[in-house]
């Protein structure tokens, strides 16, 4: 871990493009997931007096609760809308000016969530949250590209686990802005809601001072003096000759093949397990029960003893747990390599899921048992770190024991049938792949330098 901490150190322009990128980038997305908790009486607040103002009718308690979820989803649509787009958009703009661009989306939005409460609306609100969403959408994949196209072969996982660290940081900072002695007033709260644009302004100013991605410049623009120059401000006096060299022959073996749909891409069996792990993974990412923990977590610090006006800080503890896990992960991530943390991690979190659905469920009638709950909740944000109102309506806590079954399979497939990809470059890791899962002995002899023969798939999407 120091020694590829203090290889990290070697690299301060690198560094500075970390936090230049993530500060507008994963943690404007991990402010926004956070940061609706804090001011939710007073947007409920907000809608009523909307409606009494203009129609002289006060809604109903479900009318409210439905405008308000509306207004928490649209965040997920707007995402949806910026993920779908931003592929496109960062290979026609590049990743520094499809980021700077970004901004400008986040900087809107938050003029009119500060504007909301003076305009009496709501919408301006909604309208904030969907911005905020597409910018989320956008960021998320045009800093991951920039990152760990700007760093080293040996950095890279360290480089690509500060996109989740920055995330977990963005989260806690929501719920740290939004306690009551800080935004989270009635007052403040238009600020809370707008900090967004703040982190968007800071990254504006600053990302100009960047290079453009070297691999985008290399690749994508086919122009080798810019590249070498890109390296040369975020390298510094550091050998980038051989990533110029594998950059090379990526791009002869892209040459070799033609970009294809999505619906190609589904239907090429030759690149058909590494989609499926791709699909696996983060399918899992998003059904491994992380909603559902935090979705109990109150009840948890409540039987606890916890006292209701002191659950806030309590919650502070568990996005502090996310922070810390992911600063962790950053420094071991390079010397475990990213299949063993992928693999134990999603074994932990089946684990814990089973243990904490019983822990729930005897809670009640055992006094010791809320302290179980509770430290398995703090257990499942750790690993985790290494939709779901309906199911927890209907299952109650046994709900965790779906989300154990979905880490499990998960885990059970990152063991057997991904390859470790740590100081590998795509070329090797889609060698990798095939000869994990190559059907003849022909196929299993492959070697990475045969570059025209191994299948890299662009997408036209």
């Amino acid at each position: 871990m120091p020694q590829h901490l203090n290889l990290l150190l070697d690299y301060p322009a690198l560094i500075a493009a970390i936090f230049i990128c993530s500060i507008g980038g994963t943690f404007q997305y991990g402010f926004s997931v956070s940061v609706m908790t804090s001011p939710s009486v007073f947007i409920k607040e907000l809608v009523n007096k909307s409606c009494v103002h203009r129609y002289d009718r006060t809604l109903k308690e479900w009318e409210v609760s439905l405008i308000w979820s509306f207004t928490v989803s649209i965040f997920c649509i707007g995402g949806l809308l910026g993920s779908l787009t931003a592929g496109s958009l960062n290979s026609r703009f590049g990743r520094k000016r499809c980021l700077l661009m970004n901004n400008f989306v986040a900087i809107f939005g938050a003029v009119l969530m500060l504007l909301s409460r003076a305009a009496n609306s709501f919408e301006m609100i909604m309208v904030g949250r969907f911005l905020y969403g597409i910018n989320a959408g956008v960021g998320l994949s045009a800093q991951a590209m920039y990152l760990t196209e700007s760093a080293p072969k040996r950095l890279r996982a360290m480089v690509g686990v500060t996109i989740a660290t920055f995330l977990s940081l963005g989260k806690f900072c929501g719920q740290l802005l939004g306690i009551r002695e800080l935004l989270g007033t009635e007052n403040n709260w238009p600020w809370l809601l707008g900090f967004n644009g703040f982190a968007a302004l800071f990254q504006l100013c600053t990302l100009p001072l960047l290079p453009e991605s070297p691999r985008f410049l290399l690749l994508e623009r086919g122009n080798f003096q810019a590249s070498e120059n890109a390296f040369r401000k975020l390298w510094g006096k550091n050998d980038y000759n051989k990533e110029i060299e594998e950059l090379l022959q990526e791009k002869a073996a892209l040459q070799c093949i033609r970009s294809c749909s999505v619906l190609e891409l589904i239907q090429n069996r030759t690149v058909r397990w590494q989609l499926l792990t791709i699909v696996i993974a983060f399918t899992a990412l998003q059904l491994s029960g992380i909603n559902a923990v935090y979705f109990y977590s109150f009840d948890v610090f409540r039987a606890a003893g916890i006292q209701e006006h002191r659950l806030a800080y309590a919650a502070l503890g568990t996005g502090l747990c996310e922070v810390s896990t992911s600063v962790a992960c950053f420094m071991i991530i390079e010397s475990m390599g990213q299949k063993g943390l992928l693999f134990r991690g999603y074994v932990a979190m089946a684990a814990t899921l089973g243990l904490l659905s019983v822990t729930i469920y005897f809670q009640k009638t055992v006094w010791w048992m809320p302290y179980c709950s509770m430290v398995l909740v703090f257990l499942f944000i750790f690993f985790f770190s290494s939709g779901l109102p309906i199911l927890v309506d209907k299952w109650g806590n046994f709900c965790f024991l779906m989300f154990m079954a979905v880490c499990l399979i998960c885990g059970i497939h990152v063991r057997f049938n991904m390859p470790e990809t740590k100081n590998r470059t795509a070329l090797e890791i889609s060698a990798e792949f095939d000869k994990m899962h190559a059907k003849d002995k022909a196929s299993e002899k492959k070697k990475p330098s045969d570059i025209c023969e191994i299948k890299v798939q662009e997408t036209k999407l």
